[in-house]
């Protein structure tokens, strides 16, 4: 495994690689989840490139950004043991010679649920993935599922710019309990921890009674049972169409999924869960 910290170095050195490439971007604090990405890029490409890198354009609190965990010593030991090629982690610097001006239109898609929650966080996402590929050049980029919303905007994104990439969305990785793996996590007092699986069990009672109830009536009952517990604070619940992220208001047989934001103390936590609806 090589690692490059400046752009010029990787892209001389994946220009001499062979075969298909395969990308994950993250912003370090690796854990199962983000290997389940590089796993799935190991099997399905001849190279693969993961990228660690806090972007400072789609934090719009500037606390989230100082606080988000660096361990970048442990995530190149996680990387590779799991299987990866090469290792970008760029400084602002390289990845931002100039300030990026740009202001994308994702079509709506990033004005509903974190977008309405976090001004400006999806066009910063916008900024940092779309230099990333136009660095990287990947044949195929993996992302989570559990930020569902930033994956939807993203192949959004690549269609309007016409990258020439596929992108693949993976399965969210639980912990034993049922909490998705996030970075944010480890941040956690363990009182907040002990009482976030309630946001998993409330997303699958709920989602057990799609089609059954109607659909605000399953929107309140998962809103109800995380707010049951006195340290967790609900942002939003939202049971929306996939591909247009709108809220729906009848059940339909295309593509749902319920997704989520809750405060559990200072750290703030996303989920969501497909709906099938028969």
């Amino acid at each position: 495994m090589k690692v490059f910290s400046k752009q010029v170095d990787l892209a001389a050195a994946l220009a001499g690689a062979e075969g298909k490439i395969g990308f994950v971007p993250t912003m370090g604090a690796l854990h199962e989840g983000h290997a389940s990405l590089v796993r799935r890029c190991r099997a399905e490409n001849d190279q693969v490139v993961v990228s660690i890198f806090v972007n400072p354009t789609q934090f719009n609190d500037p606390t989230d950004l100082k606080n988000y965990p660096r361990t970048l010593d442990a995530d190149l030991a996680l990387l590779e043991k799991v299987g990866a090629d090469w290792v970008y982690t760029p400084t602002v610097d390289d990845i931002y010679p100039e300030p990026d001006t740009r202001q994308f239109d994702f079509g709506g898609l990033d004005q509903v649920m974190e977008g309405a929650c976090r001004p400006g966080h999806f066009n910063g996402v916008g900024q940092v993935v779309s230099r990333l590929l136009t660095i990287v050049k990947p044949d195929v980029a993996y992302f989570g599922e559990k930020d569902f919303q930033q994956l939807a905007i993203i192949r959004y994104m690549v269609r309007q710019l016409q990258l020439p990439v596929r992108i693949e969305g993976c399965p969210i990785v639980r912990e034993a309990d049922g909490l998705a793996l996030s970075s944010r996590n480890r941040l956690l007092t363990p009182e907040h921890r002990a009482a976030a699986p309630l946001i998993y069990q409330a997303l699958k009672e709920g989602v057990a009674q799609a089609g059954k109830r109607p659909v605000e009536e399953v929107r309140h009952l998962i809103e109800q049972k995380i707010a049951s517990s006195p340290l967790l604070e609900v942002e939003y619940v939202n049971i929306v169409d996939n591909a247009t992220l709108r809220e729906i208001t009848e059940w339909t047989s295309a593509p749902l999924r319920v997704c989520v934001a809750v405060r559990a103390g200072a750290i703030r936590l996303i989920d969501n869960m497909d709906i099938s609806v028969k």
